[in-house]
């Protein structure tokens, strides 16, 4: 099965019409296989319980499709400040069960994840603008951002039909 990587923050609006266009286009696709990576825009050296959240709700079971939704509606639209484990917590507490959610944000377990796919987008891929599109181990296809304008409709259809 082919698959490709999705970076995106949730904090971008760009990224949050390229995760709707890629939703819709996906069910035309469905030998494909999508690796969500959530990576910050502006990098800080802390942990970001957003990301941190993604992880965990996949472990918990969550309706994926759910948490991608509220989490890019209350970031990127309402610019809610996801960098606080509190906001975070309001956010997903009915996607996943919050204590459970809390307990294992605070044992840390995915604390390295933002800065494991920080570095593969920024340092290994070279990734500039988001959202971005890559194949694992291959430098084509792929598929970056304009600043300022995102990815179409048919540049992510073109970037698909490559695969």
């Amino acid at each position: 099965m082919p698959k490709f990587q999705f970076f995106y923050d949730y904090q971008c609006p760009y990224c949050k019409k390229g995760y709707e266009v890629l939703m819709e286009l996906l069910s035309d696709y469905p030998e494909l296989e999508a690796e969500f990576l959530p990576i910050e825009l502006n990098p800080k050296p802390i942990m970001n319980p957003c990301i941190q959240a993604f992880y965990i709700a996949r472990e918990l079971g969550a309706d994926m499709d759910a948490f991608h939704n509220i989490m890019f509606q209350k970031a990127s639209i309402e610019h809610q400040n996801v960098r606080s484990s509190k906001v975070v917590a309001d956010i997903i507490e009915n996607i996943m069960d919050r204590e459970k959610f809390l307990e294992i944000l605070n044992s840390e377990k995915y604390a390295s994840k933002a800065g494991e796919n920080n570095d593969l987008a920024y340092e290994k891929d070279e990734i500039w603008f988001l959202p971005a599109f890559r194949v694992p181990g291959n430098p084509a296809p792929r598929l970056d951002a304009q600043g300022g304008i995102g990815v179409s409709r048919e540049e992510l259809k073109g970037f698909l039909d490559k695969l």
